[in-house]
């Protein structure tokens, strides 16, 4: 297993592992990531200050990521993104590396991070619930995903 960060190639590989896990999970609408303008681009998108997106590769086969970017613009809130392995890719250890991967670089840039999610996606609720990560009952302001029912969120510092 290896992860790095995002190149300009890696765009079409990644951009069709979010739609294919998407799909498994009934997130293929409105107010999901499955709209987001930057999805064919995400090298582009996270190529700023306090913004990071990290693939892993198996085999040499990309077979998923995720990435923080600011909340809202907010200067003390990052939130988790695009966080979605293929199938083959669940279960070995790969999620919880890319999410270290993704708190190291939010602890240096932030003091909180958020994530909404969707409550069919059972398996990833009790995974950001075991790293430390705690249900809210309603979204941070400023959401733009207002489809997804599940948020959480984790203290960086202290």
């Amino acid at each position: 297993m290896n992860i790095r960060n995002l190149q300009p190639s890696d765009n079409a590989a990644i951009e069709r592992i979010i739609r294919e896990c998407l799909i498994e999970f009934g997130g293929n609408r409105a107010g999901l990531a499955w709209e987001d303008e930057s999805l064919s681009h995400l090298a582009d998108y996270y190529n700023a200050e306090g913004r990071a997106y990290w693939v892993v590769e198996q085999d040499g086969k990309i077979v998923g990521g995720c990435g923080i970017a600011p909340f809202a613009e907010s200067s003390e809130v990052c939130e988790l993104q695009k966080m979605y392995l293929l199938q083959e890719a669940r279960g070995t250890g790969a999620a919880a590396a890319l999410l270290d991967e993704a708190l190291a670089f939010a602890r240096i840039h932030y003091r909180q991070c958020y994530l909404e999610t969707l409550t069919t996606m059972v398996a990833a609720n009790r995974f950001y619930a075991k790293h430390g990560f705690v249900q809210l009952d309603e979204p941070l302001a400023g959401t733009e995903h207002y489809a997804c029912d599940a948020w959480y969120i984790k203290q960086l510092n202290g």
